[in-house]
């Protein structure tokens, strides 16, 4: 995971849902601690009305789940790039810029 470094800047940008997402698993231990101390050096951005009315806007127009829309709204709301392995669900999102880690390798 080395080549992240040439796409995350040095703290990490997450959204409350992305956060949510990340620690509701069962993981096993070692994993869940890997990923609780990448979420606890992040930046959590929070919902606000902001990202609320982006959010609305987003399901009212494109077909995607909420917490999908959320992350959107988030990702375009504070002008960051959303990287994802699963890109086909924010296809028709064209305000926001979509990037699959794995393209970077």
């Amino acid at each position: 995971m080395s080549f992240m470094s040439d796409v995350v800047d040095t703290t990490p940008n997450v959204s409350v849902i992305s956060q949510i997402e990340i620690l509701r698993y069962n993981a096993p231990l070692y994993a869940y601690n890997v990923l609780s101390a990448f979420v606890d050096c992040a930046v959590i951005y929070p919902l606000n009305e902001e990202v609320v009315q982006a959010t609305i806007a987003l399901c009212r127009r494109c077909r995607i789940k909420l917490p999908d829309a959320v992350i959107a709204a988030t990702a375009i709301c504070h002008n960051l790039t959303l990287l994802t392995r699963n890109t086909s669900d924010f296809k028709y999102i064209v305000e926001l810029h979509v990037q699959n880690p794995w393209d970077l390798i």
